[in-house]
């Protein structure tokens, strides 16, 4: 199903349900006090958004297993979202739940299908991650948990999701999107949440407590056989460069910066591997073209599948990629990473860790996407906040992140 079909639904008829269900909740429940029990059996979280996010998540799931040691988590995700909950181990396969919105009815047949599995359990607790989809918070009130927590615009502008989540909390504009996750944990327990009690300080964690586990010969045989497949790439450090821009083309720097950095990069010993899917071919070619050096390689499609892709950062010594998934996944091996921020800003949704850069213009215009205007940008394209960063600093950046001086080009 397409993007502005799915936010058409959302914005017409999930609006109609969300209020149709608000009516029929105080009807039947009034506004009874709903408490968490002490040991908790069963939680849902409800995880619709970009992969990328999954990872931002992971301080929040482990904080909800080191609060409740035996509960036992379920996460609900788009089916094409759900490869790296199974990667990550978020839960157990069988606890794992799946939407698939490729098609209208298809959609309709699982979200019947996966809340008739969720009211069984029974839940007792569900959480909606995302920030203002109504199809997450109906997902929320059909799977039958009791206590449901979410966002909640409160007095600022932001989408009708219902009155039906009992433990709301403000969705904060201005906090990192892993300390919001961290929120909605302790509202968990505070049933004052979100007026009456301040919530606990937390501090943004230094990394997402992920790890995907590797065999070190599990790693060399991954590299002997990308070096086997693509031989430029041995003897070079090798850089990856991700200049796709995914559902959301406007978030990409643009191709001519990116050929520049490469470029300077293979001029100065290295190798480059322009990394995407296989929609991004076309524009790997592009890039190659404008390079014009045999130590720049096409990548696009290689991997297939995110166990693959970690295995190609571990395998590499940089990657520069746009705002998305693969500047995220980084984050779970040690490759050093340079991601581009604009129309939407580092400071809410930048990767965790110590080797991640985040290169932004700063522009007053910028970051112009949020949750409040369902991600639709008045650049019409013309994505001035990421043509407004140079090349020159990006590839003296990247020769320093190699542990080389930019070579004097005078």
């Amino acid at each position: 199903m397409k993007l502005q079909t799915q936010r058409w639904i959302d914005r017409w008829v999930g609006q109609v349900l969300c209020a149709v269900v608000s009516l029929w909740a105080r009807l039947v429940s009034g506004r009874q006090a709903v408490r968490m029990p002490a040991n908790p059996r069963h939680i849902l979280v409800i995880l619709l958004s970009e992969m990328g996010s999954v990872v931002l998540a992971g301080p929040m799931f482990a904080a909800l297993r080191q609060r409740y040691p035996g509960v036992t988590l379920h996460v609900l995700q788009l089916k094409k979202n759900q490869e790296v909950a199974k990667l990550l181990g978020l839960a157990r396969p069988e606890h794992l739940h799946a939407l698939d919105d490729s098609a209208g009815l298809g959609l309709l047949g699982d979200i019947w299908r996966v809340s008739q599995a969720l009211r069984a359990l029974p839940l007792d607790a569900v959480i909606d991650c995302e920030l203002f989809s109504r199809v997450s918070s109906l997902m929320s009130y059909l799977s039958g948990g009791p206590l449901r927590v979410g966002f909640t615009p409160h007095t600022q502008e932001g989408l009708y999701r219902g009155s039906f989540i009992n433990r709301a909390i403000p969705y904060n504009p201005y906090q990192h999107i892993t300390k919001q996750f961290l929120s909605l944990v302790d509202a968990l327990d505070d049933a004052a949440m979100p007026r009456n009690k301040a919530a606990p300080i937390r501090e943004l964690p230094a990394d997402t407590g992920l790890m995907v586990p590797f065999e070190p010969t599990e790693l060399q045989a991954y590299q002997q056989k990308m070096l086997a497949d693509h031989p430029p790439l041995a003897g070079r450090k090798v850089v990856l460069l991700y200049a796709g821009g995914g559902l959301l083309p406007e978030r990409a720097w643009p191709a001519s910066h990116y050929a520049a950095v490469a470029r300077g990069l293979c001029a100065a010993g290295h190798a480059v591997g322009l990394i995407g899917l296989r929609d991004d071919a076309e524009l790997a070619r592009q890039l190659q073209a404008q390079v014009n050096s045999g130590a720049c390689v096409d990548l696009t499609g290689y991997t297939r599948s995110i166990r693959e892709l970690l295995m190609l950062f571990h395998a590499a010594s940089l990657l520069i990629t746009n705002d998305g998934g693969p500047g995220h996944f980084a984050s779970l091996t040690p490759i050093r990473t340079m991601v581009f921020f604009g129309p939407e800003t580092g400071r809410l949704y930048g990767p965790l860790g110590p080797r991640a850069q985040i290169l932004e213009s700063g522009i007053a215009c910028s970051p112009c996407l949020s949750a409040y205007n369902h991600r639709l940008t008045f650049c019409d394209g013309d994505n001035q906040c990421l043509k407004r960063i140079a090349p020159d600093p990006v590839l003296a950046d990247a020769l320093h992140a190699l542990g080389q001086d930019r070579p004097d080009t005078h």
